[in-house]
């Protein structure tokens, strides 16, 4: 009724003119009146754009079907490949919260952007098969509209990892099973290593392998923005902002064995909002735990580890962050453009950086070394101390090396087994993780994106089984420990 009045008061007649003029010569049109009029109603209707008192564009929605706690590298994938894999396009609305949108902390774009097969677990080792085959077609899953095509500037040269006597053994049996899996792996004695780089030194090498194939390093910062802008362009909401409630419901189940266990499922995320003391309330129906370093925090606030010891609720996520050492520097006189990654036996490690005589390397510090994750200030004593030692001895070049840069980056590092950890959790049943790779994150988030999408859109993992990832081991006291962590 209401569109019929308006459209009969718009009608011209004798007593509608389109200019009038009143008593005292005020001068007024009534077409712009009527038009005014009928906008401030249509506001008022449902179903039509309101205008609100302010700006909340900087806000997330009020609902989503999925929150996704973290917006680097893994976090990504899973927006990605659940999008990509929903039977209906537009059917789910998904919502990244990152706290830092710059990434200026973010492992992902500190990372060194390896990539490699050379695992001592079958589950790591087709993952970053299938990572390999998803960077080698990167525009053909990650192409947008109008965009410059990604460039990668990946590196494929492949890692050598050098093994002592004492360890030689155990990489001959890694190779074995990279081999059966699929890996492009060879093994090299002292003599043909020093055939083939003339510039290492061999002493203390009986043996080591190499990768022949999909293995080397890539700019990670590339892959950080192309998976932002795919996203973006299929739909997923982002919000800068800190997590920092989950409500939810819960409910008494008994187990076989007649024990009561509470079983709760999130419904509603608190998300703060940057530089405020305000909060959104998000309404959803899953919450994907990609935090990297921060995740057993994001746990702890679902309740997850808040229970008697020994307990399935009891079991708290193992994964804290590590801080990380990454030196620059420069040695015109070091190893040539066909370098490798070598991964030393001290654990130490290196590349090339571009064509200037520079490289990037580091090594992991023992359990006593483990420097204040606190702040991502630099030990360059460290380097000097620990690192350049066995550079020197490994590549006798290396002697007169100069430092020109160093900076400092986390690792989401699983205490228990250093895997990663993805899928439901047992109790807080809506809660999947997506967290504690330990240093190989980055070069496996294509497939565990994947996986998690599957385990959520399918209800089980189809394209890779990582069911020895599950939350559950923790419980149960099963290890899957990975031998081959740089």
């Amino acid at each position: 009724m209401l569109p019929r009045v308006l459209s009969l008061g718009m009608r011209r007649g004798p007593l509608t003119r389109r200019r009038g003029t009143l008593r005292g010569g005020f001068s007024l049109d009534w077409e712009e009146i009527l038009s005014e009029i009928k906008k401030k109603i249509q506001s008022g209707l449902p179903g039509t754009d309101l205008h609100p008192l302010y700006d909340r564009s900087h806000l997330p929605p009020d609902h989503s079907d999925v929150v996704i706690v973290g917006g680097g590298v893994l976090g990504l994938s899973v927006a990605y490949w659940l999008k990509k894999l929903e039977k209906q396009r537009d059917a789910l609305r998904v919502l990244v919260v990152e706290r830092d949108l710059t990434y200026s902390r973010a492992s992902s774009a500190l990372s060194l952007g390896g990539i490699h097969q050379q695992f001592s677990l079958p589950e790591n080792i087709h993952l970053s098969l299938f990572s390999a085959s998803f960077l080698r077609n990167i525009n053909e899953h990650l192409a947008v509209v109008d965009a410059p095509p990604l460039d990668l500037q990946f590196n494929p040269l492949g890692y050598l990892w050098l093994a002592s006597e004492k360890n030689a053994a155990a990489m001959e049996n890694n190779v074995k099973v990279q081999r059966q899996e699929g890996a492009k792996v060879c093994l090299m004695s002292p003599d043909q290593l020093r055939n083939k780089f003339p510039w290492i030194n061999t002493e203390g090498v009986a043996l080591a392998s190499y990768g022949m194939e999909d293995e080397g390093w890539f700019d990670p910062w590339c892959l950080l923005q192309g998976l932002r802008r795919k996203v973006e362009s299929m739909g997923v909401l982002f919000c800068q902002g800190e997590v920092t409630r989950f409500v939810s419901s819960s409910n008494l189940m008994l187990t076989k064995n007649e024990k009561e266990v509470k079983m709760k499922r999130i419904y509603e995320v608190h998300v703060k909002m940057d530089n405020s003391l305000e909060y959104q309330p998000v309404e959803c129906a899953l919450v994907i735990n990609a935090a990297g370093a921060w995740s057993s925090h994001i746990a702890a606030l679902a309740g997850i580890g808040k229970g008697p010891p020994n307990t399935l609720q009891g079991t708290k996520l193992p994964v804290e962050p590590r801080k990380r050492y990454v030196y620059v520097w420069h040695c015109p006189q070091g190893p040539g453009l066909e370098s490798p990654l070598v991964a030393d036996t001290s654990g130490t490690y290196f590349r090339r950086e571009g064509l200037g005589g520079n490289y990037l390397g580091g090594r992991s510090p023992t359990e006593e070394e483990e420097p204040d994750p606190g702040n991502l200030e630099v030990d360059n004593d460290f380097f000097q101390d620990k690192v350049w030692p066995h550079l020197a001895q490994r590549v006798p070049a290396f002697e007169t090396l100069k430092v020109q840069n160093a900076w400092a980056g986390y690792y989401d590092y699983n205490t228990f087994d250093q895997n990663g950890v993805l899928g439901p959790h047992p109790l807080v049943v809506n809660m999947f993780f997506a967290t504690g790779f330990s240093g190989h994150g980055l070069q496996q988030a294509p497939g565990v994106g994947r996986a998690v999408a599957e385990m959520i859109l399918e209800g089980r993992c189809q394209t890779i089984n990582l069911d020895p990832f599950l939350f559950s081991r923790f419980y149960l006291g099963e290890k899957i420990q990975e031998d081959n962590i740089i």
